[in-house]
């Protein structure tokens, strides 16, 4: 009888992997990376890399998790021992994002609030920085703690730290079973209002027609790539944390299937409530739908209050759903990343899982105070732009060479997939693995190091944000080293020996 903890149903893991999958990038990343990759074209460049990257590299990290039965490190190690430090590696990519991560769904908080009566006032970019993050201290000064941050900072965490002590199914599932479907109708309602405003014609025209002179474009394809490397939560280490809580006899490649098409889909949902909402917002400032197209925390937090303040009637109940969702689909996304470190802790020093939860989860709550500061959106910008591309693309890479090229680990992650799944992987797989994945991959962290290691030396262009040199080594090379350092201090660690002696029972 196995004792690890299990998924009680197949949809609770199928919703807590999708409720992984669906964060805030899907909401305000993919409508402006699509419209600005060709519109309607780039949905051609988009499917064909969830069909040959994106899914495969699912399947790939379900495999991986249900066959070795263990968190991300520990499943690497079983898989050979020299490769531990990889699933360490991710790990810490994702307990650095779990901090900064936490803050954003604080602000999402205070936002829903302030939408009941508009609290923003006129000028919501002035009330953003000045008024509510209160940026006053200049980049690599932290500054005084912003109270109206600390307070649902707060809420944030324990809503997080209590769902992963309640476990696996009893927190994890059962929370995605609420936060997902409710995540679902508030969007749907958020569309269907968005789409009956004047002028959302027109948003949804400027978002759909096709540039069909993009397709031939490399980086409208690398974009598409990126676009679904990022938000299925490939190389976070949760999805191989995810499946190894799955029962010995579950259908993977369902799954990898069902969870790619259902984050797709609230892409696609989102790119359409989001112009939608840009359309009325262009029509009422008398410009083009192209004159207002924002992405990222520009679109949620100063946008998107502006179109609130626009709205002919009921604009506070608009506002309330808008940000209500956004801290619905953030919680989902911060647990699943929260788990990684809670369960490889927990594996690695054979302590209890409350024990790994207050550990890490408290270790993760104490470093976010940082981004709660006068000088917190600096350290969050830095450390969110290079853990991302220096850690998550980084990380994804290194992953699929290693299974693929180095251990040629792919036929037996493929019989051991087809042996449990209805629809059995071919060839196919193995090609967008080998080749097509690592191919596009490595071409992404080429045109990231030569942009970022190089630039410095082209004083038209300076460092990232035009942050100095200082701060950019500080707060973002450091961030993405600091992962993988402590990645390899882990590894130097011998595991607990009820990790090993549950290995030797697997085998035997």
């Amino acid at each position: 009888m196995e004792n690890r903890a299990q998924w009680g149903t197949r949809a609770g893991f199928i919703l807590a992997a999708v409720g992984s999958a669906i964060g805030l990038g899907n909401i305000w990343r993919f409508p402006a990376v699509a419209y600005e990759n060709g519109g309607g074209a780039f949905f051609i460049p988009y499917l064909f890399a969830l069909l040959t990257a994106g899914i495969p590299l699912l399947v790939m990290e379900f495999t991986l998790g249900h066959k070795y039965r263990g968190s991300a490190p520990l499943s690497f190690f079983r898989m050979n021992r020299k490769t531990e430090w990889l699933g360490w590696w991710a790990v810490l990519v994702s307990f650095v994002i779990s901090t900064y991560y936490a803050v954003i769904i604080a602000w999402a908080i205070r936002y829903s609030i302030f939408s009941i009566n508009l609290s923003w006032g006129e000028d919501t970019e002035s009330f953003l920085f000045n008024d509510f993050l209160q940026l006053t201290a200049t980049p690599g000064e932290a500054g005084g703690m912003v109270m109206g941050i600390l307070i649902p900072l707060i809420v944030v965490w324990a809503i997080t730290l209590g769902v992963l002590f309640a476990g696996v199914k009893k927190g994890i599932e059962a929370a995605n079973k609420i936060f997902i479907p409710t995540l679902v109708v508030l969007f749907i309602i958020i569309v269907i209002r968005a789409i009956t405003l004047p002028g959302a014609a027109e948003g949804l025209q400027t978002f759909f027609a096709p540039d069909f002179s993009q397709i031939m474009n490399p980086s409208v394809w690398v974009a598409a790539y990126g676009q679904i490397f990022f938000s299925l939560s490939i190389a976070f280490a949760i999805m191989i944390t995810y499946s190894s809580y799955l029962p010995k006899k579950s259908d993977i490649t369902n799954n990898a299937f069902i969870t790619g098409f259902s984050n797709s889909s609230f892409e696609l949902l989102a790119g359409i409530g989001v112009f939608g909402a840009l359309g009325f917002m262009a029509q009422q400032s008398g410009v083009g739908v192209e004159e207002v197209v924002s992405g990222g925390v520009g679109l949620a937090f100063v946008v998107f209050p502006q179109i609130i303040n626009e709205f002919p009637a009921l604009s506070g109940l608009f506002g309330f759903l808008f940000f209500l969702s956004l801290v619905l689909a953030g919680l989902s996304s911060l647990i699943s990343i929260s788990e990684t470190y809670v369960a490889g802790i927990k594996e690695k020093f054979g302590i209890s899982r409350n024990t790994a939860v207050a550990a890490g989860g408290g270790l993760a709550a104490v470093i976010s105070l940082l981004f709660a500061t006068q000088g917190g959106l600096y350290f969050l910008d830095a450390a969110d732009y290079f853990i991302n591309q220096f850690g998550v693309a980084f990380v994804g890479l290194v992953e699929v060479v290693v299974i693929a090229w180095f251990l040629r680990k792919l036929n037996d992650f493929q019989t051991h997939a087809n042996e449990v799944s209805d629809l059995h992987l071919g060839g196919w797989w193995k090609a967008c693995l080998g080749v097509i994945t690592p191919v596009v991959l490595g071409v992404m962290m080429f045109q990231l190091f030569t942009k970022n290691l190089f630039r410095q030396f082209d004083t038209e262009t300076g460092n990232y944000e035009g942050y100095s040199d200082m701060f950019i080594l500080f707060s973002g090379w450091s961030v993405a080293i600091f992962a993988i350092v402590v990645g390899f201090l882990m590894t130097a660690r011998r595991w607990h020996t009820s990790s090993l002696e549950e290995q030797k029972k697997e085998v035997s």
